[in-house]
């Protein structure tokens, strides 16, 4: 079968006049098939020269036809412009064209106002398509890897029927962000409407004025609705400070920073202890800096299954620091074993620790969006307003629970001396980030 494809700009007469000719071929010969691609205008030059580098062809005008060769292990093989096309067509079927040039220049015409009015239809369509915008910075991390595709995962956004991603590296070679681009379209995601790169010019600024300028741009563009999360291994509680100070039109409770992790972590070394899985532990608490001076609470925490002295059915759960009965391991090697771990993942795996990162980021967006239980504890740096007479002003990591997608700070939680002797050294931790980054700010303005 011959297979032809005649491409060319809408309102050229000889593009009407190679169409015409084209549908004549496909009605009277039965192995003749032809693609047309109409153009408006505006659109037709960048396609030619793109099209034109892509297969190494050299073509100037309207239209541009040529055979493709799939079929035999070919990619195509240009014939050229219409002058090209009926010399052809008369040499193998032996058809010419008569078309008079009134006649072709009132098909050019309608071709024309046909694909304006599609153009016009192509963007009703599109402005009816209303997904939810999603950005990531340092794209590029091993975490966006996975996390890429558990975002499109069942709970995780339910409501959302579509969702355009967009990923952003600060001086980030461009083929890289396009490998990932690429790789994420290749999943054939059903959920996904669009996956695009950021433009971000490389920058020497210190983290500082990164953020604020990222807090800004949320500020400027951001729906007021918007949930930011700020995941990572270093200055997790002053990045989201930053973000929300800078973006003040926006509710501060829409910006917060992840301890889930550094919580999964200490819950996975309490369940080697007890002999039970990472799952059986629960409601673990990170309080103050998620990236530096932290400390694990376990008042709440609980565990389910253990094989002790009392046992019961699967929802039976027992408190943690009754069944650990070892308190010089939990006073030190415990903390040692939290605070080491990552480090010790990476040393082992050779990257990141970015699969529990991921299982983090996305246990905190289910919640976000209503698909947790109320009861489930979560600890998350958020700014303090002088809960637990800790300093407000400043993000702190704090107990809270989600329900109708927002969280609340948990109000029954024990403070005695000693946890505030070790909450006041992460406030001062974090205030000293705080004074440092307006420090660095102000010398270099």
């Amino acid at each position: 079968m011959a297979k032809f494809v005649l491409a060319g700009k809408a309102n050229c007469p000889y593009f009407a006049k190679a169409e015409l000719l084209a549908d004549l071929l496909q009605r009277s010969l039965p192995k003749f098939s032809i693609h047309k691609l109409c153009m408006h205008p505006n659109e037709w030059q960048q396609w030619l020269e793109t099209t034109c580098k892509e297969n190494g062809w050299q073509h100037e005008h309207s239209p541009m036809i040529w055979r493709e060769l799939i079929n035999r292990g070919g990619k195509g093989m240009l014939l050229g412009g219409f002058s090209d096309f009926l010399e052809h067509v008369q040499a193998y079927y032996g058809i010419t064209s008569d078309m008079t040039t009134e006649l072709m220049m009132k098909i050019a015409t309608e071709n024309l106002l046909t694909r304006e009015l599609c153009m016009k239809e192509e963007v009703y369509h599109q402005s009816l398509i209303k997904p939810l915008h999603i950005w990531i910075s340092s794209a590029l991390n091993p975490t966006c890897y996975i996390l890429i595709p558990q975002l499109f995962a069942p709970g995780v956004f339910w409501d959302a029927p579509t969702i355009s991603l967009h990923l952003l590296d600060v001086g980030a070679i461009e083929e890289d962000l396009q490998g990932v681009r690429m790789e994420t379209e290749d999943l054939a995601l059903p959920q996904l409407h669009k996956c695009g790169r950021e433009d971000e010019e490389e920058s020497k600024v210190k983290v500082s004025e990164r953020y604020q300028q990222y807090g800004r741009l949320i500020d400027e563009r951001a729906h007021k609705n918007v949930a930011v999360i700020v995941a990572g291994n270093t200055l997790v509680n002053l990045k989201c400070s930053l973000l929300l100070e800078n973006a003040p039109s926006v509710d501060s409770g829409r910006f917060v920073g992840m301890a889930t992790q550094l919580e999964y972590e200490a819950r996975a070394h309490i369940a080697q202890k007890l002999s039970v899985k990472t799952a059986d532990v629960t409601d673990v608490i990170v309080w103050g800096n998620i990236s530096g001076s932290s400390h694990v609470d376990l008042q709440r925490a609980k565990v389910f299954q253990y094989e002790g002295a009392i046992w019961g059915p699967s929802d039976f759960s027992q408190p943690v620091l009754k069944m650990i009965y070892d308190r010089k391991w939990l006073q030190t090697d415990f903390l040692n074993l939290v605070s080491s771990q990552r480090a010790t993942v990476a040393s082992k795996s050779q990257r990141a620790t970015a699969i529990s990162a991921t299982n983090g980021i996305i246990a905190v967006l289910k919640a976000w969006n209503c698909n947790s239980s109320a009861e489930e504890v979560f600890s998350l740096g958020i700014l303090s307003t002088g809960q637990y007479n800790l300093p407000a002003g400043v993000v702190f990591s704090m107990p809270v629970s989600f329900q109708d997608g927002r969280w609340s700070v948990l109000s029954d939680v024990i403070i005695g001396d000693e946890m505030r002797a070790k909450l006041q050294i992460a406030a001062d931790q974090l205030r000293e980030e705080k004074d440092l980054a307006s420090r660095t700010r102000e010398d270099t303005a």
